[in-house]
């Protein structure tokens, strides 16, 4: 089953701010609207030191049935092999989210593929389950979030890729096409689309006051006064933002 790679695109501008902000202040900034389960707990980046955002094409696999998919990689037609059309569905700065079902044994992935991947400016993976060719793999510096790699091809055990760009079930999270990933050393997590810019600005705005807050604290001030900041410390933060080049203030 596939569906349509067309969904609604946000601005580069954006993406990049959500991909400075970095996962846990995004989290946190989810929680207090309200979304308590953003984070894909499990996965690991593989890549440390990356972070990554854009939209997520999705990939769903299944328990295989062998009268629906009979396992030889190569045997099947173009259009059902569907990590493939996963592939290629993919956009400059997309990301890839896979429901792999928690797969330890079955790689979603190799080195040809993600090659593929990258080139088509591919920005991250992110795979409930495995990749293989990990050796080859890490050499595309490319942003992988996954549950392990194994020697084993995709179908070579016991899931089959199943759909394309539906919503999915990532690591006990609900995904659906075009929602943003944001993943870092931290983590990776899920940002409803319809929240984007709000979360751009909000996340942002406490990241900037952080910065004064760990300004502060290096110098030894009261964690209690300046994480968070309490009303007399918002002043000082005001003044001191004032101050800054750039800020208008003066």
């Amino acid at each position: 089953m596939t569906h349509s790679s067309q969904f609604e695109r946000i601005k580069q501008s954006t993406l990049d701010k959500l991909r400075a902000i970095g996962a846990a202040t995004i989290a946190g900034a989810l929680a207090q609207k309200g979304i308590r389960n953003p984070h894909l707990v499990g996965l690991c980046a593989f890549n440390a030191g990356k972070s990554v955002c854009g939209q997520a094409v999705t990939l769903q696999f299944m328990p295989k049935r062998e009268d629906v998919h009979w396992g030889d990689e190569y045997a099947a037609a173009p259009e059902r092999e569907l990590h493939r059309q996963a592939i290629i569905a993919c956009q400059p700065g997309d990301i890839v989210v896979v429901d792999a079902r928690g797969s330890l044994s079955s790689g979603v992935f190799g080195e040809m593929m993600l090659t593929s991947f990258k080139a088509r400016g591919g920005e991250g993976i992110v795979i409930d389950g495995c990749i293989r060719d990990f050796p080859e793999v890490k050499k595309l510096d490319l942003g992988l979030w996954l549950r392990g790699v194994t020697p084993n091809f995709h179908t070579q055990t016991d899931i089959f890729p199943h759909a394309v760009n539906v919503p999915i079930a990532c690591a006990g999270v609900f995904v659906v096409p075009g929602d943003v990933i944001v993943a870092d050393d931290d983590g990776a997590v899920i940002l409803p689309l319809a929240l984007a810019d709000t979360i751009a600005e909000t996340a942002a705005a406490k990241a900037e006051w952080e910065v004064f807050s760990r300004m502060k604290l290096e110098e030894g001030a009261p964690l209690d006064i300046y994480y968070p900041l309490n009303a007399e410390a918002q002043q000082e933060y005001q003044a001191w933002r004032r101050a800054q080049p750039g800020s208008g203030g003066g």
